[in-house]
């Protein structure tokens, strides 16, 4: 598994465990760096997610309300919120990042720890923000 993938999953389980425990950001990341990551080292592209999301998670949730279509974001489920976060996230600020990348992984992750029909809301959502949105070239 790639370093960003693997990246990307920590932070999905750092925001997880934000929503339940509603404990500082900081203080949460690093606690799962010291008891899941095997040196314990840092990782700063799973920093930069949890701390984007968090930072921006008005704008993000304000988008993903808006192209998700009839679905209000208390009915989305906090796996696929936490995923779209993330991933609206790298589209609008994480430059270098190709948005094809962005989604593919997106769609992964919601395949892996979401429900049957995940990958595909996820898609959705993610491809007209990319098109109408975050206009990044694919």
């Amino acid at each position: 598994m790639g370093r960003r993938r693997k990246s990307r999953e920590f932070a999905l389980q750092v925001l997880y465990q934000l929503n339940l425990s509603k404990q500082e950001a900081l203080h949460a990341i690093t606690q799962f760096q010291e008891h899941f990551m095997a040196s314990g080292e840092a990782d700063p592209f799973q920093k930069s997610l949890v701390l984007g999301v968090l930072d921006h998670c008005p704008e993000l949730d304000r988008l993903i309300e808006k192209y998700s279509e009839h679905w209000c974001l208390d009915r989305i489920n906090v796996i696929e919120r936490n995923i779209l976060r993330m991933a609206i996230f790298e589209l609008l600020y994480c430059e270098e990042i190709p948005p094809k990348v962005t989604i593919n992984e997106a769609i992964d992750l919601g395949k892996r720890y979401g429900s049957e029909d995940s990958g595909s809301f996820i898609n959705g959502i993610l491809d007209r923000i990319q098109h109408e949105v975050a206009r990044k070239p694919i």
